[in-house]
């Protein structure tokens, strides 16, 4: 398939960025932030996107989606990486729809897709238990307990804990941390009787938290997929998870690119603009080609999602690899071109690298994802 988006493709892309730039950019990331906004978006600008119908474009038709498939999702979380959109389209959609179409049955599809698709219902994935993401090393058990099961333990760095509805908590129900088999899926209520949800901040200023599952009573109908069968549709859906993440992060690269290499041609030092000097068109030069190899690897890699590429696992780690990469390097040369300057809050490059370095650390950062890629590839 051609690494070139078709005119559907671009129009999509285009009308991200409009409506981003307008209602969920930096402006309104600075005013979340000072407000602390405990949420971390906007519901009406949530409203809005789905309005947009954004929510639902990887979602199937047949359950109230618009079927246009990751790479057109992919072009919307590259655009709100450039603007650096505070909305639940990594939580709610990359990954709650992901897993939903990955591990539901149909009548649970039927049940939740819908009402996600039309931004109605906020799901979010709770997996991470530990510092590093590692999910073979879930320990969070589930218990067979009459008609059901009981919960029992923790998560963290669960993203928009406070918004979602409904949690998708992968649990042990057999075997010991470390083994990929064993592991569960259920659908977990927010208002559980039992379920903590405890607020957490990180740099980007973006809504996480963390749960405490305390004997967490659930049916047995709240299993997703097969008892003991999670890992495949867990796997495939961190894949894309992953995927997503690279395209926010060539969104954030790009940006904080072409903001400094702006910034190069208004600063002047010794009489002259900064970006006459040849050592750092230099680096601007190398940063604009790893850019461009990063744009083709993120398409290759969407496009791979919708064609059920059987080497999907290998692309979303090299995607997910060399963009934790090459949005390290842009951020770093965005602030270090910027000078004392870009460490201030007065100037926005500093929201970037904030951004980036959480990104980064999703499911995986670079050192996971290179070390992956290498063992799938035989190495």
């Amino acid at each position: 398939m051609a690494l070139v988006l078709t005119e559907e493709q671009v129009m999509l892309k285009e009308s991200a960025a409009g409506l981003l730039a307008e209602k969920a950019g930096v402006a309104q990331l600075r005013a979340l932030r000072d407000a602390d906004d405990a949420l971390g978006f906007a519901p009406d600008v949530w409203r809005d996107i789905a309005g947009m119908g954004w929510p639902g474009i990887a979602i199937p038709e047949a359950y109230g989606g618009l079927g246009y498939g990751y790479t057109g999702l992919g072009l919307v979380l590259e655009q709100a990486g450039r603007h650096l959109s505070p909305v639940p389209l990594q939580s709610t959609v990359l990954l709650g729809a992901t897993l939903l179409n990955e591990l539901g049955s149909e009548a649970q599809k039927q049940a939740l897709l819908a009402p996600l698709a039309a931004g109605e219902l906020h799901v979010t994935l709770a997996l991470q238990e530990g510092p590093l993401h590692a999910p073979e090393d879930t320990a969070l058990k589930a218990e067979a307990d009459g008609a059901g099961y009981r919960l029992h333990g923790s998560k963290c760095l669960v993203l928009d804990a406070l918004a979602a509805q409904q949690f998708v908590v992968i649990a042990r129900t057999s075997g010991e941390p470390g083994d990929s088999a064993g592991l569960t899926a259920f659908l977990v209520p927010a208002d559980a009787a039992g379920l903590t949800v405890e607020r957490r901040s990180l740099v980007d200023a973006r809504g996480v938290g963390a749960l405490q599952l305390d004997a967490v009573q659930v049916p047995a109908d709240a299993v997703l997929g097969d008892v003991d069968g999670a890992w495949d549709g867990l796997s495939r859906s961190l894949d894309i998870a992953n995927i997503g993440l690279a395209a926010e992060l060539l969104g954030i690269a790009t940006e904080a690119f072409e903001r400094t290499v702006g910034y190069l041609k208004e600063r002047k030092q010794f009489g002259k603009v900064i970006g006459s000097f040849q050592g750092l068109q230099h680096r601007a030069a190398e940063l604009f080609a790893e850019l461009e190899l990063s744009r083709s690897l993120v398409l290759k890699a969407l496009q791979a999602i919708d064609a059920d590429d059987p080497q999907l696992p290998v692309l979303a780690s090299a995607a997910k690899a060399k963009l934790c990469e090459v949005a390290q390097r842009a951020t770093n040369e965005g602030i270090q071109m910027h000078g004392g300057i870009g460490m201030t809050d007065e100037y926005d490059i500093g929201f970037f690298i904030k951004r980036a370095r959480v990104a980064q650390h999703c499911f995986g950062d670079y050192n996971y994802h290179l070390d992956r890629f290498a063992r799938l590839s035989g190495f």
